[in-house]
């Protein structure tokens, strides 16, 4: 593992392909990102926003396995069409907030102009406890994910600028993805739960 400052993310990432910074591992390769997941002995679930359409002038949420996500843009509210959830105001920082801790967290995170196309941007992703990537992305497909070897990650924050004078850009997620309990470890737990109940009784 390689520590990295976030004015050197973009030369770390180039070189090294994944980083970690406080305790948190950094990648834009799902491939990694998805087996740090199955190797934690969790699976990954997908918010893909085709569900959401217009305008939210406040707040947008829903839920992946067992976390209820929360979206927010201030002060400019969100916007989302075709599958991609952005803040409605260029350079606004896109946050999500979860409602437990969870050990991953990734998405599709790239920058749209204003008509909502993806457009070269610099994109600024942090999580909880400051691990954070700073790179360039230029269509739908670019990937970033945080891993976290405790559950510590309770919120991911997006934001955007354009390499180009003038131009504005508005920060976009495509995909939100989430290390959360495969079914049969959740039920293990109830059931471990259950029968110490029990023998208390």
């Amino acid at each position: 593992m390689h520590s990295c400052s976030l004015l050197g993310a973009v030369a770390c990432a180039s070189l090294l392909g994944t980083m970690a910074h406080a305790g948190v591992v950094v990648t834009p390769s799902q491939l990694l990102w998805n087996q740090r997941v199955t190797n934690g002995g969790e699976i990954v679930g997908t918010e893909s926003f085709n569900s959401y359409v217009g305008y939210y002038a406040d707040t947008v949420t829903g839920v992946v396995g067992d976390v209820t996500w929360t979206a927010s843009a201030s002060p400019s509210g969100l916007s989302a069409s075709g599958g991609f959830l952005r803040s409605s105001d260029a350079f606004a920082t896109l946050t999500f907030t979860f409602s437990k801790a969870v050990r991953g967290v990734a998405g599709n995170i790239f920058g749209t102009d204003a008509p909502g196309n993806a457009a070269l941007s610099i994109i600024d992703v942090s999580v909880t406890g400051c691990a954070a990537y700073e790179g360039f992305a230029s269509d739908a497909g670019a990937f970033i994910g945080f891993y976290s070897s405790s559950a510590s990650i309770t919120s991911l924050s997006i934001t955007v600028a354009s390499p180009l004078p003038g131009a504005s850009v508005f920060a976009t997620i495509d995909n939100l993805y989430l290390a959360v309990p495969s079914p049969g470890a959740a039920a293990l737990v109830g059931l471990a739960g259950l029968l110490a109940k029990r023998r208390r009784v």
